[in-house]
């Protein structure tokens, strides 16, 4: 237990650093490398490093339309029905979220717009690791699908028999997602970015992946024009905030659900009773002992914090200045500890809002920003599908009205081309 006011503030600092994100200069080299064979070999690369780093030589990377009716075929009724529940509570949240036009008549002869319009193109990057994630699946295929995007890609890495997960498919299919490559790994990010032979490069790329996916991204991002990037992505963390009143058993299982992501997970507990810590930490070990990912989540543990603070309204503080990817509040006054807490990716509030709930089926969107970027960037939204734009149409006499603004201003930083333009218009019939 680690009691925050006996620190000092550089004793605070350490006790929310997160774990080192891997950025180094091999990484950097060894995905710059990886990058460079895609954009020189294209669909050859792609082939060769699925072999190498998923260890499956494939003829074609493009999944066969057979697989869509196969993997319906092959999962059980409750796992289906567990999928289209899950779809449905997501769209049902993010159809609330479609954009309305804004038209406003700033003066007489004067109106400006604000439209919304699908971005054309999208590729979805789905991790398959230990486990196959068709709820990553949803949370990005039906905003994608709501937008009206036209064309949604879905690459995923292949197991040992070139195969994907039967609920990734089945995921992909009811979010009317056709157009799925078995690659994965850095390769997948250059081919969307890029393009190959085979596959047409994207506009925008979404979705979470180990470190080298993480830093193509990042490097894509930065040189292809007109290449994007959901956001900012680190490993998985979770932020409890509990009272005296509040479940040990609750806040341990829930500290665990993140814990078990992988070995760079952080969990902090914050709570203003030493006996809920003690607790807490009993439960934990407990509950760990009978987990099938044991060695991982001990290992995320071994980065974790119970602190102890003085009130809940300075754990809200340090909750604060920690920004985690997920808050919980398991205290009996939600909603006073809601007005102080602010810098996270989702907030879930009371005891019976385990974050399991939002990564899988209540509605909101399970990607969300990490590592302190909750403090500047915003959960994954249907708005990330989409780009804003703005249109004016001015009357002459609307011109008019503001010729003499403008000619002043432009007057003012000398850009004596812009005035032309203003007073040509202006001046013209008479």
């Amino acid at each position: 237990m680690i009691i925050w006011q006996q620190l000092t503030s550089e004793q605070q600092r350490q006790a929310l650093a997160r774990p080192a994100i891997s950025d180094n200069v091999a990484l950097e080299q060894q995905v710059k490398g990886i990058v460079n064979a895609v954009q020189e070999a294209g669909d050859k690369a792609l082939l060769d490093f699925t072999e190498t780093f998923d260890g499956i030589a494939l003829d074609d990377l493009r999944l066969p339309k057979s697989q869509f009716e196969q993997a319906s075929n092959a999962l059980t009724s409750s796992r289906k029905n567990a999928i289209e529940t899950a779809y449905q509570q997501i769209l049902t949240f993010h159809q609330a979220q479609q954009f309305q036009d804004i038209d406003v008549e700033t003066r007489p002869g004067v109106t400006c717009q604000l439209k919304s319009e699908a971005i054309e193109s999208v590729g979805l990057y789905i991790p398959a690791g230990s486990a196959p994630l068709p709820s990553t699946v949803l949370m990005l295929g039906v905003p994608a699908q709501l937008a009206g995007c036209e064309r949604v890609v879905l690459v995923c890495p292949p197991d040992k028999n070139g195969n994907l997960a039967n609920e990734i498919i089945y995921a992909a299919s009811i979010c009317g997602i056709r157009e799925i490559y078995r690659i994965g790994g850095a390769q997948a990010i250059a081919a969307l970015a890029l393009g190959t032979q085979t596959i047409a490069a994207v506009n925008k790329v979404f979705g979470p992946g180990n470190k080298y996916v993480t830093e193509a991204k990042k490097q894509l991002s930065q040189s292809v024009p007109g290449f994007a990037i959901d956001m900012p992505a680190g490993p998985s963390e979770l932020l409890v905030i509990a009272d005296s009143g509040a479940n040990p058993e609750f806040v341990a299982a829930d500290l665990l659900s993140q814990a078990e992501h992988g070995i760079d997970s952080q969990v902090i507990l914050l709570s203003d009773n030493a006996q809920t810590i003690e607790a807490v930490g009993k439960a934990l070990q407990t509950q760990l002992a009978s987990l099938p990912r044991k060695d991982i989540a001990e290992k995320a543990l071994q980065q974790s914090r119970l602190i102890l603070c003085a009130s809940l309204a300075e754990a809200a503080q340090v909750s604060n200045v920690y920004g985690p990817e997920h808050l919980s509040l398991q205290v009996r006054d939600t909603d006073a500890l809601l007005t102080k807490v602010r810098n996270a990716g989702s907030i879930f509030v009371g005891d019976y809002s385990p974050e399991s709930a939002g990564d899988y089926a209540s509605g909101t969107n399970h990607v969300l920003p990490t590592y302190g970027y909750s403090k500047v960037t915003s959960s994954l939204s249907l708005a990330d599908f989409s780009r804003r734009y703005t249109v004016q149409t001015l009357s002459k006499s609307g011109l008019e009205s503001l010729a003499e603004t403008i000619i002043e201003l432009t007057d003012a930083e000398g850009l004596d081309a812009h005035q032309r333009a203003v007073t040509l218009r202006v001046g013209a019939g008479k």
